[in-house]
């Protein structure tokens, strides 16, 4: 028997999708999976699609389960009664061993005590035990804002807590869908290809070396950018409004790897550069310090911006003689006597 004939078998059954959005963040990323529409997370959750597995979604977004009802299939998971399951984790991971007492996050309580979980206690039971982990957004792909410079929690991405080279039970490297929040099919694409991972439809899913989906985040914003060919151009915005390509105004586009220019946000719509905003690098492991100020233009922008002005105006001086040429109409459309389009009779 192959071992796809057995993934098969073993994927028949319900797969779980267990959501602990318990880390150190703002629920966005949860917010924002609800505008997903290729696809959206009622086709995921109903099994609209061919050939998904049976799901049973355990979110606190839209699960009718609480309480005690809810929160037992986490702890079944953690006993080992409930498998396979995908673990999802959005927020941040607090340091909680950094002080006497307290904690920094809970979801749940431990049984017998009484006595709040943390988001880290829950990592360590059900990490083990997943099919495959996803950390959704920044906060948990790579600690985003609350992991800056300075703050007090010591806050790290799953990645930093687990392990950059970790593997799930089925092997599967800790998937990192960054965002802040999370462009919303980005991770419902993510979630789907994982899926079909699970039944054998799909190879094991293809990651960068800051364990993104490639095909998602394999290209630069300004790669998509509609503003890019002002760039080309030498053509930069002096303030927010105008058209140009906004480098100058502190645009990390040109390095950043991210598809919302050419994605948009829902429904194809939107997307940061593509409403008059600039990229800040959301979606990079060095979010938010590597890339602030925010407002000023990035190191090299400079450089690049000259050499592009350059650049810029001799191209353009050169497309000019082309455009006034394009912008005639060839000398035989016109009110004549005599054909003179070039056209030979055969016969």
């Amino acid at each position: 028997m192959s071992d796809v004939t057995v993934e098969k078998e073993q994927m028949a059954t319900t797969v779980h999708v267990l959501w602990i959005p318990a880390g150190l963040g703002c629920d966005g990323d949860s917010v924002a999976l609800t505008n997903a529409t290729q696809p959206t997370i009622e086709e995921i959750a109903l099994g609209a699609l061919p050939g998904l597995p049976r799901l049973d979604i355990h979110w606190p977004l839209i699960d009718m389960d609480v309480g005690d009802d809810f929160i037992q299939y986490f702890h079944k998971a953690a006993a080992g009664e409930l498998d396979p399951f995908v673990l999802v984790l959005e927020g941040s991971v607090a340091n909680e061993r950094i002080k006497p007492e307290g904690y920094w996050t809970g979801f749940g309580n431990r049984p017998g005590t009484d006595q709040p979980m943390t988001f880290s206690d829950w990592i360590d039971v059900l990490a083990p035990r997943a099919w495959a982990v996803v950390a959704v957004g920044t906060c948990a792909t790579y600690g985003g804002i609350h992991a800056m410079q300075g703050n007090p929690t010591g806050a790290m991405g799953v990645p930093d807590y687990l392990g950059w080279s970790w593997r799930s039970s089925a092997g599967i490297p800790i998937v990192c869908v960054p965002g802040c929040p999370i462009q919303p099919d980005n991770l419902s694409e993510t979630l789907l290809y994982l899926l079909y991972q699970a039944t054998g439809a799909a190879p094991m899913i293809p990651l960068d070396d800051s364990l993104r989906p490639q095909w998602l985040f394999g290209r630069t914003v300004h790669e998509g950018c509609d503003r890019g060919g002002y760039y080309e151009q030498g053509q930069f915005a002096s303030a927010y409004g105008q058209v140009e390509c906004l480098v100058k105004l502190g645009c990390w586009g040109p390095v950043v790897k991210c598809n919302v220019p050419k994605r948009g946000w829902t429904g194809g719509v939107g997307g940061c550069p593509n409403v008059g905003g600039i990229c800040i690098g959301c979606t990079m492991p060095g979010f938010p310090d590597k890339f602030m100020p925010f407002m000023d233009e990035p190191p090299g922008a400079k450089v690049s911006a000259a050499a592009s002005g350059l650049y810029g105006k001799a191209i353009t001086g050169l497309r000019s003689f082309t455009w006034r040429t394009a912008e005639k109409e060839p000398k035989w459309r016109r009110r004549s006597t005599e054909l003179t389009t070039g056209y030979h009779p055969r016969w």
